[in-house]
């Protein structure tokens, strides 16, 4: 399972007060370990039952082996196995992709859940710089259609045979939303989870006051950050071209595919942050915002509801949405 990686896990700032009177609500218990090939984290606060922890990272374990690509058994690789035929899931998988082809239709396939022929050959995990052959990019490409992709109840079918699912734009972000929806049933009022770079938060620190998520600023070190941001009960999302990449003959090459040439995306963008209620529509939206550019990002940024976002271009500068306010900011 692909996309954001350590090296552009948010900074999270996370400041304490005396005023909390329960030691549990003071400090936080949390857990670490490796998912979706990349660090993750859960901090909770206001309980010591390390065992809501442990549920937490067995519901991880859970969702990586349905939605992995890269797990043989998963229901992903069952489906880019089948060779077109139809294939039965779970309710889980069915939303999930679901929810990504809506935003393929969203973006008009700026956001594409079939881009895998690309991104196996592109291989950004383990490539130090080499370019695939013009002709190979081609082929992948012409089996990169969200729209052959179809639903009908628990099944899946894939109407071009060589299509496959990469379900990486998208998997973290709702899986991070179950995470929270598991942690409001155990009574949990203030947590972070951070799913390597996925940031989405519950309520704000236990002072009442905001958790501060520092946005990475590109190429730097991975703890500096070009800005920050106040967020309660939010979640916070960046892609970037800084995330993965080589470089050939001065060239950056990142792992940012545009679906319609094949290649890395070109534009004058370096990041862009999606800040939303649903962490699933964050991690699908940095990626369609990318795609689509400063002006065509933000356009469609500013027409959806309780979404904003900041845009890096290549000079560094931040491009805000234009619902973000001053309160945001400070």
């Amino acid at each position: 399972m692909k996309h954001r990686y350590i090296s552009i896990i948010l900074t999270v700032c996370l400041l304490f007060f005396s005023g909390c009177t329960s030691p549990s609500a003071k400090e936080p218990i949390s857990k670490s370990g490796i998912f979706f090939d990349t660090l993750i984290s859960i901090k909770i606060w206001g309980t010591n039952d390390s065992s809501i922890l442990d549920d937490c990272f067995a519901l991880c374990t859970k969702y990586e082996n349905k939605f992995s690509r890269t797990i043989s058994d998963s229901e992903i690789s069952k489906i880019n196995k089948s060779g077109g035929v139809p294939v039965e899931v779970s309710d889980e998988t069915i939303e999930l992709i679901q929810k990504g082809l809506d935003y393929g239709n969203l973006s008009n396939g700026a956001f594409d859940i079939t881009i895998a022929p690309l991104s196996s050959l592109w291989d950004f995990k383990n490539n130090t710089g080499e370019i695939p052959a013009d002709s190979l990019i081609q082929e992948a490409k012409s089996h990169v259609n969200y729209k052959n992709v179809v639903i009908d109840g628990n099944t899946v079918q894939l109407l071009d045979s060589k299509a496959s699912l990469d379900l990486g734009g998208i998997a973290k972000g709702y899986i991070a939303d179950r995470l929270k929806e598991f942690l409001r049933e155990n009574n949990i009022e203030h947590a972070m989870i951070n799913l390597g770079g996925n940031v989405l938060t519950i309520g704000g620190k236990p002072d009442d006051t905001p958790f501060h998520i520092g946005i990475q600023k590109p190429f730097a070190e991975q703890n500096e950050t070009i800005t920050s941001i106040p967020v309660t009960d939010r979640s916070v999302v960046s892609s970037g071209v800084y995330e993965r990449y080589f470089k050939k003959d001065g060239k950056i090459y990142h792992h940012l595919l545009d679906s319609a040439t094949g290649y890395p995306k070109e534009n004058n963008l370096l990041s862009v942050t999606i800040l939303s209620d649903s962490s699933a529509d964050g991690d699908a939206l940095s990626t369609t915002c990318f795609t689509l550019g400063l002006e065509k990002g933000m356009e469609l940024i500013n027409r959806l509801d309780n979404v904003d976002a900041i845009f890096v271009t290549d000079d560094y500068q931040l491009h805000y949405s234009e619902k973000i306010n001053d309160t945001i900011l400070k």
